[in-house]
């Protein structure tokens, strides 16, 4: 099964591709990638990692691990070195509402 699925492009525009769907999640992971995805909306950029922790409340490197879960289970992709590079690679239909 494949969506298709927003990720940014150099200018900053959102572009679409598709993308195999089936990925589980748990609560946890699926409430940053929510986040990531109505941050993303509203300020047009993704969130850094202290955002992240400003939000969720949590330490750096808990902020920094979920990350590397994330892009370990194909749920984002980040560019290497460079800021705010987290893709979403799930459907927006697929995200959990934000609690």
């Amino acid at each position: 099964m494949e969506d298709l699925v927003a990720s940014s492009g150099h200018s900053g525009s959102a572009a679409w591709r598709r993308v195999a769907t089936t990925k589980a999640y748990t609560h946890k992971q699926g409430q940053y990638l929510a986040f990531i995805y109505y941050y993303s909306k509203i300020h047009g950029c993704v969130p850094s990692e202290a955002e992240l922790q400003q939000y969720f409340r949590v330490s750096p490197p808990s902020v920094h691990q979920m990350i590397l879960t994330l892009e370990a289970h194909g749920l984002i992709e980040r560019t290497p070195g460079q800021a705010r590079s987290i893709r979403l690679l799930i459907a927006p239909e697929e995200l959990p509402d934000l609690v």
